[in-house]
């Protein structure tokens, strides 16, 4: 799609509630950028015709687990004993592909097995729902996110590339095959490890090439852990979250077992269960996970699990259950608090990320607290409160 077509989308989207709830109507103003994409007008009329809304699917976008769910519960279910097992049967199963595709795109084996156990459980939870009237339905349903329309519109430029509408099946979110690719990322990444049109519903080789190669693309670094139990000096003083590998070493870092960090690189400290708990320094292939899905709890289990895979040791260190954790009302109340001072321009969505994590630091490091650790604890929204 070129400029012009995209910001056709983008303002089709933006002005949804001019349809006054006619799901009907909003699929027909989608005509103009599928157009715009390259899509005939028969493909397009080939799915608009008698497409209806999907009604199973309102509230879904809210309830997304490695959003809503507690870090810890997250990742044990997510990165599981029995999900490492099977992960590594199937580095057995799959050795020759795995090597080929790690050769070809840098990314390590066990990342790319994890992946394709936390997306669709090794193939075994791909989702059959039709992509269209899925797509359709969320972009209706949520105006605004224009993310969705613009995929219904990357799926018809699947159609018009000629993949059968019968392979375009996926989950409730319109992610389809192994890798659980949405279209555009499909259009994108998708690679044949034999040279014809990848097959992410069928050929495990052509997935695996293109998880590895949504990783190369997404600036995976060779050789570097996304996820690295640090061990925290007694000296540090909580001035920082971000910064280079070398300022972490200086400041007396390491790992947990006392090795060398990375040489080169950013990284942020993360307390997952604030500062009485474990800490983990994030590199930039953390963020390269993150690209697959912006969670942190995602990315964290991905990277957790990939471990497992491997056999090597991880979340080694005390892990403190919190007594209440906050509901979505107070994590929104916190970001609220923090845009109120200046410190947070982001969604006030209750999704806490790096953005908010730093937030919270400004505001600990501007208030006195000692141990300005970024994790978003009920004594946060209680200082927010106070002032």
């Amino acid at each position: 799609m070129d400029r012009r077509g995209f910001l056709a989308l983008v303002a089709l989207v933006a002005a949804r509630k001019a349809y006054a709830g006619d799901f009907s109507a909003y699929v027909e103003s989608l005509r103009a950028p599928a157009r715009a994409a390259g899509v005939s007008d028969e493909t397009f009329e080939s799915v608009a015709g008698g497409l209806s809304q999907d009604a199973t699917l309102t509230g879904k976008r809210a309830a997304q687990g490695e959003f809503t769910r507690p870090l810890k519960a997250y990742v044990d279910d997510a990165a599981s004993p029995g999900r490492a097992k099977a992960g590594r049967e199937m580095m057995r199963k799959h050795a020759a592909a795995l090597a080929a595709a790690a050769r070809a795109t840098g990314a390590p084996a066990e990342i790319i097995v994890a992946l394709w156990g936390m997306e669709s459980d090794f193939g075994r939870s791909r989702g059959d729902r039709d992509i269209f009237p899925t797509l359709a339905t969320l972009a209706f349903l949520n105006p605004d996110n224009p993310v969705y329309a613009q995929e219904f519109v990357a799926g018809l430029a699947l159609l018009q590339k000629g993949i059968p509408r019968e392979k375009l099946r996926g989950s409730w979110a319109g992610a389809m095959g192994d890798p659980q690719f949405m279209p555009s990322a499909y259009l994108k990444y998708a690679r044949s490890a034999s040279g014809g049109t990848p097959d992410i519903w069928n050929n495990v080789a052509d997935s695996l090439l293109s998880i590895g190669n949504f990783l190369r693309e997404s600036g995976w670094v060779s050789g570097l852990d996304p996820l690295i139990e640090a061990r925290v000096p007694a000296s540090f003083d909580y001035s920082a979250l971000k910064q280079d590998f070398s300022a972490w070493r200086a400041a007396g870092f390491a790992t947990l077992d006392g090795g060398a960090l990375p040489r080169e690189g950013v990284a942020m400290l993360f307390f997952p269960a604030g500062a009485e708990g474990p800490a983990f320094l994030l590199s930039e292939n953390f963020f390269v996970l993150k690209a697959y899905n912006f969670s942190d709890s995602y990315a964290f289990a991905g990277a957790v699990l990939a471990e497992r895979i491997a056999g090597r040791q991880v979340l080694r260190q005390k892990w403190p259950v919190e007594a209440q954790p906050l509901d979505l009302a107070e994590r929104e109340a916190i970001q609220r608090g923090l845009s109120a001072r200046g410190l947070y321009d982001g969604k006030i969505d209750g999704r806490f990320g790096p953005v908010t994590r730093l937030a919270i630091h400004a505001l600990q490091r501007g208030s006195g607290v000692a141990r300005a650790d970024g994790f978003p604890s009920r004594a946060v929204l209680e200082l927010l409160r106070a002032n």
